[in-house]
């Protein structure tokens, strides 16, 4: 990509300055950098979930407990990922980002040193809050990288990546268990991080962004954080409990509280944590509403369609798994076209029809019976995955690109979290 040296970019930052600084703020190299990063942290998501049974076993737990080593992460990431994204814009996203890297790098080899499940749990919420530094910044980080109209191509390769990951991670868990312990499953992210921090110290270039204040909303950030833990909380005690006990609904009762509390200070306060007039663009809220749906069908629908593989079909994990993966394939290989797709007719209809694809796949896939046969099971999975693309693409470019720059972290945030109560949302439906 060619960039101008001198004058501003469209998009209100100083352009990179090739000539002195090398590789440092190079568009494609900083996209390389991050996308190894999100690599990282959505591997060690799917390692853990099949390394699980073996850590059942060696830490002598049951259920209830190994289940607080995924819980424990997803409530710290889900409650930190919008405050990350702030604290990017702030204190600029390059130095959140590797704080995140060498955080997440070490709590990982002390996870995997740890011999107690309170260990392990309490290293995994710590594991959790440094994921969600990390998470947000790579969204900021190519928003100040790429203009606003050239953001399709590194939202795709980003997606690609996320996606790539997301299907090896149940191979590699399953390599790593068998052949070695659980422990290995957290080293392996060691060499993982050495690489991303070396690339981000030299390439990424992320100050404050024009226009980011120092002063934090401190109060916004103690209420929003109590808000999603209490509603990702309740809705995982959705499958067990269902929505009407008493103990999810208090939990939804408290977010539902919190938010509104959250919202009304928001209104008021001198430097908000979200500034609600970042809502004001409809493409922004529509962008959000389709990475929630994206979540919601992502994370949902794979989690009931595992066990009909198993449980109906008869299916071994292993060959389950591979019927799985045509879902995240069909977001590989669909990824490029997509974002030249959207580059020459804006993302409307691109997520229009991927909502629309997804839709006719996730009708088809309820009609599934004992009867089905494993070619047409097939099909519908690639359908849902042709769908896929366009929505996480077109729906990460609404949230993205309509957001103001100095508010990038927080649009950033904004987008991982309307996945991850999307994904909570689809998995107590499904589990009801």
């Amino acid at each position: 990509m060619t960039m101008p040296t001198t004058g501003r970019r469209r998009d209100g930052q100083q352009p990179s300055r090739r000539g002195r600084a090398g590789m440092r703020g190079h568009p494609w190299l900083t996209l390389t950098t991050l996308s190894v990063g999100a690599m990282m942290v959505s591997l060690d998501g799917m390692i853990v979930t099949v390394a699980q049974p073996a850590m059942q076993s060696d830490l002598g737990t049951d259920l209830t407990g190994i289940q607080w080593v995924t819980n424990g992460y997803l409530l710290a990431v889900a409650a930190l990922l919008i405050t990350a994204g702030k604290m990017g814009d702030r204190f600029g996203h390059r130095r959140i980002f590797l704080i995140g890297v060498v955080g997440f790098t070490a709590t990982s080899v002390a996870i995997g040193l740890s011999t107690q499940l309170g260990w392990v749990v309490g290293l995994r919420v710590f594991q959790g809050a440094f994921g969600a530094l990390m998470q947000p910044a790579t969204l900021g980080l190519l928003r100040s990288a790429f203009p606003a109209d050239r953001l399709n191509m590194p939202i795709a390769v980003r997606s690609a990546v996320i996606a790539a990951s997301t299907a090896a991670g149940p191979v590699v868990g399953g390599l790593i268990v068998e052949k070695a312990d659980w422990s290995w499953v957290f080293f392996l992210n060691v060499p993982l991080g050495a690489v991303v921090l070396c690339l981000g110290a030299a390439v990424l270039r992320g100050g404050r962004a024009d226009g980011a204040t120092g002063r934090f909303d401190l109060v916004g950030t103690v209420v929003l954080a109590g808000a999603l833990c209490s509603l990702v909380w309740g809705l995982t005690l959705v499958p067990d409990q269902g929505w009407s006990h008493p103990g999810t609904v208090v939990y939804l009762l408290v977010a539902a509280v919190l938010a509104g509390g959250f919202v009304w200070w928001q209104r008021r306060a001198d430097d908000p944590l979200v500034p609600l007039r970042i809502f004001r663009s409809a493409r922004f809220s529509v962008g959000v509403v389709t990475m929630t749906v994206m979540g919601f069908v992502m994370v949902g629908a794979p989690f009931v369609l595992v066990f009909y593989l198993q449980n109906v079909l008869g299916l071994t994990p292993a060959r389950s798994g591979i019927q799985v993966l045509g879902l995240t394939l069909l977001m590989i290989v669909g990824a490029p076209p997509t974002a030249f797709w959207i580059s020459r007719c804006g993302p409307r209809t691109p997520v229009v029809l991927g909502l629309t694809v997804t839709t006719v796949a996730m009708v088809a896939l309820s009609r599934l019976d004992a009867g089905t046969g494993t070619l047409k099971m097939t099909l519908f999975f690639f359908v849902l995955g042709l769908g896929f693309s366009p929505i996480m693409i077109g729906g990460t470019k609404l949230v993205m690109s309509s957001a103001p720059v100095e508010l990038a972290g927080v649009a950033g945030g904004m987008q991982q979290t309307a996945m991850q109560i999307g994904g909570s949302l689809g998995i107590a439906s499904a589990g009801a």
